[in-house]
């Protein structure tokens, strides 16, 4: 039986962190008060509110002793490409203010409206001209976006 190697899992790894890489949150479904289980064909956000470009995108290995929290390990940034990929985002104060966001995706390769001034890092889905790829997708508790807070999320994708 033939095998990913590392060097392959790397090679992804460079692919996807050459991409622009964005956070979408959204509404899913307000019936879900507990987050059902992800749909491993999942192919987009049931109810996007908009897309945050990531703060920092960064090659990192497994270490018990790393600087990385995230559920299930804990890693430390590497200079060298890896298999395992950092992703960093921080929305802003007013991104999704009064929302309730019940799921989260990486996207890889979102695109923004070409009429649109370059540098914004924050997209509504009406600016977007294609979410992408859905790398992951995570169902969640509910949570109200307030105004006073930044909400920032880390992920770890392992290829």
């Amino acid at each position: 039986m033939a095998i990913l190697t590392r060097a392959g899992r790397t090679l992804f790894a460079q692919s996807i962190a050459q991409t622009p890489i964005y956070l979408a949150w959204g509404r899913g479904d307000s019936s879900w008060q507990s987050p059902p289980a992800e749909p491993i064909i999942a192919t987009e956000l049931a109810a996007p509110i908009g897309y945050r470009k990531a703060r920092k995108v960064a090659f990192c290995n497994p270490d018990d002793q790393g600087d990385i929290h995230i559920q299930g390990g804990r890693f430390s940034l590497s200079d060298q490409p890896t298999q395992h990929l950092y992703c960093e985002f921080t929305f802003d104060f007013a991104d999704g203010v009064g929302e309730t966001v019940r799921e989260l995706g990486l996207m890889s390769g979102t695109q923004q409206l070409p009429e649109l001034p370059d540098g914004l890092s924050y997209l509504q889905p009406d600016q977007v001209a294609s979410p992408g790829t859905l790398l992951l997708l995570e169902h969640r508790a509910p949570l109200v976006r307030e105004e006073g807070v930044r909400e920032s999320f880390e992920f770890v994708v392992s290829f």
